[in-house]
């Protein structure tokens, strides 16, 4: 059986008063205080309407069938024991944070320890509705020594902020540390720790139909370069995500899928994807690049054409609607959504902001992201690598 709870004479009679008025239901009032079963609250309205007032004052644990009444303990005692409770209430109740309404074990261990020389752990325990054994149990689970396989999984995904799935992580553990684990067992590991990655929103598939080709689609969903330089694609996404609508305009290499330019812009004139184009011609040799993009109105105006054609650039586009032809920066775009702002209200987030997760997560990708076809490599580590 579990310990009865101790519940303050006050909190009894605010009790009763919110159920006389009728405005609360015992539900309401058992989240409100605590309270692990509305028989507790029965109990107390039965005394109140028998005119058994001064067993709300009734102290945990005394039996009255013997004489044994409230004036047994002293006035000083009484209010010793109420002020404790109250103590440990403004204490305590705001360092334990709850999930699904109840307790978080490897919390509640770490406050009674931290507290258990202020409180007794029975009381620390009482007051949340914890039965001891329950604790003890917590305890001895929470102090539990993490396997070392699992602790250098923990560290993996920490480092790289939960944004890779099992199958990296067990490519990273044989590239760096030469452990050789199977792929479901990463997993479980992954999913015993909750330390899984964000899950990707699935778009919805569609057949696009052939449409009238502006310029001829080189690329022709080959997305595979021999060398830098070879094969870029560009592309623009909406950051909707601050106060206002933000654009990101991207270039990235096939080669190694690295980011080699990209502006971000409030508006979508043809001078933002210039700046992109700009930026990724800057120190690099562009005579042999295919620039692939889709049919938007910036890719087809004669000043994005123009800037192409002076820096000796071949463009390729899509096929109308078909945003297949364009998958690699459609992915990634879709990656930077998902692994940066899919958790983020856009109440919470400035212009700022936003403008800095871009470029912080354009770094992330860059230099620290594993890719499965570059063994395990970031963009940049691979290239330098090959190098």
């Amino acid at each position: 059986m579990g310990k009865n709870r101790f519940y303050p004479e006050e909190v009894k009679r605010e009790v009763i008063q919110m159920k006389l008025s009728g405005e609360w239901t015992n539900k309401q009032i058992m989240e409100k205080f605590g309270i692990k079963n509305k028989t507790q609250i029965k109990t107390w309205m039965r005394w109140y309407r028998n005119g058994e007032h001064h067993r709300l004052a009734q102290p945990t644990g005394k039996q009255y069938a013997y004489g044994k009444g409230p004036d047994d303990d002293s006035e000083i005692t009484q209010l010793r024991r109420k002020v404790t409770y109250y103590e440990m209430r403004e204490e305590l109740f705001g360092k334990v944070p709850r999930n699904r309404k109840e307790v978080v074990p490897e919390v509640f261990v770490e406050v009674v320890e931290a507290f258990k020389e202020q409180f007794s752990t029975k009381d620390i325990c009482e007051c949340f509705g914890i039965p001891r054994p329950t604790y003890y149990r917590w305890r001895g689970t929470v102090n539990r020594e993490i396997p070392e396989l699992h602790q250098l999984i923990i560290n993996i995904c920490k480092q790289l902020s939960h944004r890779i799935g099992h199958r990296k992580v067990k490519g990273i553990l044989w590239k760096d540390y030469q452990i050789k684990v199977n792929r479901k067992t990463v997993q479980k590991v992954m999913q015993k720790y909750e330390i899984q990655c964000r899950i990707k929103v699935k778009r919805q598939k569609y057949i696009a139909g052939e449409s009238k080709i502006v310029v001829p689609n080189l690329l022709k969903q080959n997305f595979k370069a021999e060398k830098p330089n070879q094969k870029w694609v560009t592309d623009i996404t909406y950051l909707p995500y601050g106060p206002k609508m933000l654009y990101l305009s991207t270039i990235m290499d096939l080669y190694n899928n690295e980011v080699i330019a990209y502006k971000i812009s409030d508006s979508q004139h043809v001078d933002f994807v210039l700046e992109t184009l700009q930026e990724a011609c800057n120190g690099r040799e562009t005579h042999e690049v295919i620039l692939h993009s889709d049919q938007g109105a910036q890719y087809t105006s004669y000043a994005f054409q123009a800037l192409a054609k002076e820096n000796g650039i071949t463009t390729s586009m899509s096929r109308k609607g078909n945003c297949f032809d364009n998958a690699v920066i459609e992915s990634f775009h879709s990656s930077l959504k998902s692994e940066e702002f899919a958790a983020q209200l856009r109440a919470t987030l400035t212009t700022t902001i936003v403008i800095d997760k871009v470029i912080n997560y354009m770094y992330y990708y860059n230099y620290i992201r594993p890719f499965s076809k570059l063994n395990c490599h970031s963009p940049v580590e691979y290239r330098t690598v090959a190098a």
